[in-house]
């Protein structure tokens, strides 16, 4: 049997007893707040298990067994701590508006701060554990959103998670001046007045990419994984959010683009195209005659016409150049993988120099002719080849 003296014995305002239930306490949370987070993890699981239709309970475990294991510890230690008389009080003075510079002294004991510090805490883990189950929530969209043709789905699902996490982050923040601070929430809100109206300004930016955001759900003019190009930026798309769209370029940078700029500037959706034109200008030698250029132009269109993955080919003799006989090419090439894209117009243009040299033709270049006033060695003329064209 123990000695009930030994217990009923006093340190510092409180007992033997005291100090064994706080450590108790204190020692049962920390071995087994593991083993209560995974427990609750579960348990709440089950009211989410009918939505997720799929054996997602690992993931959620996952995402909430941290937030729940730091609310244990708090409240493990909220209730270790409360085992303990704290007879300690600290005078906290102010000036009475009333009594003009008369210091007043309000009483304020370690207890009461240490509950309002635990409280702020416990709402804290509270508000990360809803946090965490949106993140769950939107893991389990996503995964549907997966499995659809549809990419809306994919891109909504990110945005609608900012939303609803982005709300409970604001409830959190006044939840915390009501219950810690006790602040008047209501009176608070009502009292922005001016100052509401000056944030309300400075915010006008983000309330117009957030207003962007909406329109881009609304009016879908591309969806994530769509290939666009917006103000010379060109890449496929791979969030919209807020305040900004986030476009991954060729170059595998990421770019972020204000969503009124995306709304607002000439978009290009390259994903949307059918065909995918291809363009340019040769130049043949003067030397060419009539007859040559005709034979060229003509074997070029019928080459792109009759070839597979092309469409729309077309080859004119356009003008009279600086350095050559301009010839204009332009044909469509309905195969949109940009490898494939990329092979077919190589082959296109290696056809267009065999063409050429069948023809007994070439390629010009820019050359420009120097003229003397007297005989050079043997020539009294003779030509250079150059960048520049005279």
């Amino acid at each position: 049997m123990f000695d009930s003296a030994f217990f009923d014995q006093e340190f510092w305002g409180n007992t033997v007893k005291d100090y064994c239930l706080f450590g108790g306490i204190l020692l049962f949370g920390l071995i087994f707040k593991r083993i209560f987070s995974k427990l609750l993890s579960k348990l709440l699981f089950k009211l989410f298990k009918s939505f997720s239709q799929q054996s997602h309970d690992e993931a959620f475990v996952a995402l909430l067994v941290k937030p729940i294991e730091t609310f244990i510890l708090l409240a493990t230690l909220y209730l270790s701590i409360n085992q303990l008389k704290h007879p300690l009080e600290v005078a906290i003075f102010h000036y009475s508006k009333l009594v003009g510079k008369t210091k007043e002294a309000i009483p304020v004991s370690i207890g009461d701060c240490i509950d309002r510090i635990f409280l702020f805490m416990i709402i804290l883990s509270v508000f990360w554990i809803i946090l965490r189950i949106i993140d769950f929530i939107s893991h389990v969209l996503l995964f549907k959103a997966s499995l659809t043709h549809n990419k809306s789905d994919d891109q909504l699902v990110p945005f609608l998670k900012e939303l609803f996490k982005t709300i409970v982050v604001f409830i959190g923040f006044f939840t915390l001046l009501g219950f810690v601070f006790e602040v008047n929430v209501l009176t608070l809100i009502t009292g922005l007045g001016i100052g509401g109206i000056a944030i309300a300004l400075a915010a006008k930016e983000s309330l117009e990419n957030l207003i962007g955001s909406f329109t881009i759900f609304l009016d879908k003019p591309f969806v994530v994984g769509d290939l666009v190009k917006v103000d010379g930026v060109e890449g496929t798309i791979e969030k919209v959010g807020f305040r900004s769209t986030r476009i991954r370029t060729s170059e595998k940078t990421m770019a972020t683009i204000p969503n009124r700029g995306m709304i607002d500037g000439v978009l290009e959706n390259l994903s949307l195209r059918n065909l995918r034109k291809v363009a340019f200008i040769i130049g043949l030698t003067y030397e060419t005659n009539a007859e040559s250029v005709k034979k060229i132009v003509s074997e070029i269109e019928d080459y792109i016409n009759q070839r597979d993955g092309t469409a729309d080919g077309n080859a004119h003799f356009k003008s009279f150049g600086d350095s050559g006989l301009n010839i204009e090419i332009s044909y469509f090439v309905t195969i949109l993988d940009n490898a494939q894209f990329l092979k077919i117009r190589q082959e296109i243009n290696l056809e267009i120099m065999d063409i050429i040299v069948r023809n007994k033709s070439d390629f010009a270049y820019p050359t420009q002719r120097l003229i003397s006033d007297r005989p050079l060695n043997d020539d009294h003329d003779k030509e250079v080849g150059n960048d520049a064209t005279d």
